[in-house]
């Protein structure tokens, strides 16, 4: 197992559940899509520590392009929230 990729696992995790328990409290949901996006980089970790990886390069290449666009649409939307106040 590479040890890196452990780390950005487990922190992907920690940070997916964060985003949910942020939502459930306050229902923000820039919050829940950060979170939801490090679950989709979680997934791609850990098909990759399964050793799936190189079979996977398409759909990988997919799951983590969909966590990219879900960050930049969060930002998006905040930053057109912030500019509109």
């Amino acid at each position: 197992m590479d040890p890196v990729i452990v780390t950005n696992l487990i922190l992907c995790l920690i940070i997916l559940a964060m985003g949910i328990w942020e939502y459930i409290r306050t229902k923000a949901r820039l919050e829940l899509y950060i979170g939801v996006a490090f679950g989709l980089f979680a997934v791609s970790h850990l098909i990759t520590l399964l050793g799936l990886a190189p079979g996977l390069t398409v759909p990988l290449i997919i799951i983590r392009l969909l966590a990219y666009l879900t960050v930049i649409y969060a930002l998006y939307t905040a930053i057109a929230k912030k500019s509109k106040a």
